[in-house]
């Protein structure tokens, strides 16, 4: 092997024990929030506000959906929201036009069928397709 291909570029590198960086983050900021909520109120609407924070502050640090974080999801999820992808198709009358040429006195000349394919000539085919037009065949 000439090169080494990096494994595990997903996962983010720990910094105190199992906590990564972004963790540690938003960690701090939820204990801030905690602490100026502590200040701001008095002690039984501490405890609530202090409870809803801690628990809004370990989703967002902890909890993974799909294998990515919850603010990737909620920002995905408001996204597809706004804008949602489904594109409707507003189907119209289509105007048929017969073609001239093909008909002999008011009659529409039959058309012939193609002949199936032989599953020795169809194998020919997938050949060339999946070797990208290197294949030729033998004559």
């Amino acid at each position: 092997m000439k090169f080494v291909v990096p494994q595990f570029i997903d996962i983010e590198p720990k910094v105190f024990g199992p906590i990564t960086p972004r963790q540690f983050i938003i960690l701090i900021i939820t204990g801030g929030l905690i602490f100026a909520s502590y200040k701001m109120f008095d002690f039984v609407l501490f405890v609530f506000v202090a409870v809803i924070l801690f628990a809004i502050g370990g989703t967002f640090a902890f909890l993974k959906i799909n294998g990515a974080p919850v603010h990737y999801f909620l920002l995905n999820l408001i996204q597809t929201k706004r804008k949602p992808n489904i594109r409707v198709w507003k189907k119209e009358e289509i105007i048929v036009k017969t073609l001239k040429g093909k008909r002999e006195k008011g009659k529409i000349a039959p058309v012939k069928p193609r002949p199936s394919l032989s599953t020795r000539r169809l194998a020919q085919i997938s050949l060339l397709v999946d070797t990208g037009g290197v294949y030729r065949e033998e004559e």
